[in-house]
Order: structure tokens, then sequence, then C-alpha cells
């Protein structure tokens, strides 16, 4: 039997956010990093966001897998920098049958206002704006060969047609051949995943709405830890976000091994974001 979502349900997941005290406070730099391990982070406050199941819609998840993210923020003026650190055992980065991606996700309201919408990916007429990195785009955006040697390294492959010795390589005749063997990227389909970003953004008016956004602004880049995944998120800086400015921001970690994709996730709920009025204040 599946579980019946009530209002007690969404007001304990909420009261496990704000109770824990948990803000994002955004600090002041001159340029917002784009790699883990700058030495900017260390000026930036930690916040422990908790996280919750996705019980909501189908399909759930019921097992919780990621206890909380820490979020640290930094702004420049433009743009605005998350980076995400969660535990997570296993380095799942490669694509394939039965495969599933380790990612992470940041989510805003796609207007700052008092009022913002549900945090379980907008609501009609109230979009929410999403940034989304997945580990196997980090691993393609890297070099990583997507060939079926390199992701199966004990399978034998015969032949590939466009790699036939009478196509010359670049030859209009070998691209028509590759364009027909690989049909999705060929006509452009987003989920053949970014080629110069590991992140993709997204639009969302509720849940099973999400499409791609009109135009790609965020970038990213993830590295692998000791124990989990380092994650920098970057966006434009909401342009009615102004010195010392508040809004929402919710976050999403999927754990590939736990076999979690799409809607099988472990979600906050929205957390403050705070803008620090100056370089280095508060």
């Amino acid at each position: 039997m599946k579980p019946i979502v009530t209002i007690a349900t969404w007001l304990a997941a909420l009261l496990l956010s704000t109770s824990a005290g948990a803000e994002v406070l955004a600090v002041r730099a001159d340029a917002a990093p784009s790699r883990p391990d700058d030495a900017a982070w260390k000026g930036a406050p930690a916040a422990a966001v908790p996280l919750v199941l996705q019980d909501m819609v189908e399909p759930r998840l019921l097992q919780p897998s990621t206890a909380e993210v820490e979020v640290r923020a930094i702004a420049d003026g433009e743009r605005i920098a998350f980076r995400l650190e969660w535990k997570d055992a296993t380095r799942d980065e490669l694509p394939g049958i039965a495969r599933y991606s380790d990612a992470c996700a940041v989510q805003l309201p796609a207007s700052t206002a008092p009022d913002v919408p549900a945090p379980q990916m907008g609501e009609a007429q109230r979009p929410v704006e999403i940034t989304y990195w997945r580990a196997f785009w980090q691993g393609a955006v890297e070099g990583r060969e997507d060939s079926i040697q390199a992701l199966y390294p004990n399978t034998s492959v015969d032949h590939y047609p466009f790699q036939a010795p009478s196509l010359p390589p670049g030859s209009e005749a070998q691209q028509e051949m590759a364009r027909r063997y690989a049909p999705a990227r060929a006509l452009g389909n987003a989920m053949a995943g970014p080629r110069e970003q590991p992140v993709e953004d997204l639009i969302a008016e509720g849940p099973g709405t999400t499409r791609p956004a009109p135009k790609a602004q965020s970038r990213g880049w993830g590295a692998r830890t000791a124990d989990g995944w380092s994650v920098v998120l970057s966006r434009p800086l909401p342009v009615d976000l102004g010195s010392g400015g508040r809004t929402q921001v919710a976050f999403a970690v999927w754990q590939g091994a736990q076999g979690e994709a799409g809607s099988r996730k472990m979600r906050s709920v929205w957390v403050p974001l705070r803008l620090a009025a100056e370089a280095g204040g508060r």
C-alpha cells in the first residue's frame, strides 16, 4: 500500500529545516568561484541543510540515503555560486544500462517575493529555476570517451559503420553515418547531455513539468572527495535580489547506487537565502 501524504507530513519536513536554523548566507567577493577547491570558500559560512524523502509524487523515494548537504554561497554582484558537499560512499559517474548517476541541484523561485511557490518544483504560473549537475556529464566534460569499449572494457565490438576505413575521418560521408547511429545527439536531444558544462538549466511549474530553460546560463564543476562529492553550481544572481536582499533556495541530491533518478531523490524544503550587505559582511 502506498503511503498517504498528509499536511502533517509536509509540515514535519518544513519544521525539520527551520528548526535546525538553516540559513544560507551568500558572502560578497570580487568573483564567484568556479571550482570546489577555490580558497575563497573558506570565507563563506557553511549551512548544514537537512534533506527529506521525496514522498509527495510518484516515483517516490521512501528509503533515506543522504541525510544533509553542506552549502556555502558566494556572490560577486552578477553571479551567485553555491558549493554543495555531501557524503556518498560510491562514485557513480559511468552511463549505461541500469546505471544511475550521482547528481545534485539548486532551485530558486523565478521571482524574488515573500510568497514563494511550493518547494516541490514550483506551481502552475509560479515557476522555479533549477541548476542541475550530473556526475555522468562531469566525466564527459573532463574527456571521458563514451564508446562501448570505454564504458564496458570487456566488451568486444567487431565494427562501427561510422568507423569504416572507407570513410575518411571528418568527411561528410563519415559525419552522416555518425549522425545516423547517434540520432538523439544529431537532433539536439538535451538528454544527450551538455558538451561544455556538466550542468543544465531547467524550469518547472510543479512536479512532472520540468523542461529545459530557454537559455543556458549556469556553470558548474564537481570533484570527488574522500567520502562523497563537492560540487559548485554557479548561475546569474537574481536581478531583484539587491544588497542585503533575501529569498529562498532549495537543494536536491541523488545517489546513483541507490537507484535514485528523476523524482526519486533526497530534497530540502525552502531554506532562507540572504545576500551579505557588503564584502566580508553579514
